[in-house]
């Protein structure tokens, strides 16, 4: 009589989690401002104004926006913070930077949020493979959130993984 194969992973309390599932909703927008400054270096308040007010605020609705100058001006902190106005009521969230530090800041508000009650004193796999752009750093802000309260992490797949942290005894 053959020996029955058991799935010893599908019966463990082995928690898989993927960063991948967690990924936001929401086109990633990059505005660059200098073409809103004269000759796209110098900072003309008044124009400057002018060309917000007249920009349609509205196609940025549900998105995440990193406002960016690619010219070497010098940019005031209030001018940002002057777009951010225009973007609130439309975009989701808005930083200055470019789309990988967007991207970063996206996912340290969403793990900041982050219940970890459900990987409590158990094994967690992280999984590694994804078709999104995760950036490394939350993958650093997730072993932070867990590391407390599981009972051992690993990265990788069910598989094939590599141990990260066992909780000592």
């Amino acid at each position: 009589m053959a020996d029955e194969i058991v799935n010893r992973v599908a019966k463990s309390k082995l928690k898989t989690l993927d960063l991948e599932d967690f990924y936001p909703k929401g086109s990633r927008t990059s505005i660059d401002i200098k073409n809103w400054l004269f000759h796209e270096l110098i900072l003309k308040e008044k124009d400057f104004r002018e060309s917000l007010k007249n920009h349609d605020w509205s196609q940025y609705q549900n998105h995440y926006i990193a406002l960016t100058c690619s010219s070497d001006a010098i940019i005031p902190s209030w001018a940002y913070m002057l777009i951010a106005t225009y973007t609130s009521p439309f975009a989701i969230k808005t930083i200055v930077g470019n789309l990988q530090q967007l991207d970063i800041a996206i996912f340290q508000d969403m793990l900041n949020n982050f219940s970890v009650e459900a990987y409590k004193n158990v094994p967690v796999i992280i999984k590694g493979c994804s078709n999104k752009p995760i950036p490394e750093t939350a993958y650093i802000q997730l072993i932070e959130k867990l590391q407390p309260v599981a009972k051992s992490i690993m990265f990788g797949e069910a598989c094939s993984t590599v141990a990260l942290y066992k909780k000592k005894k």
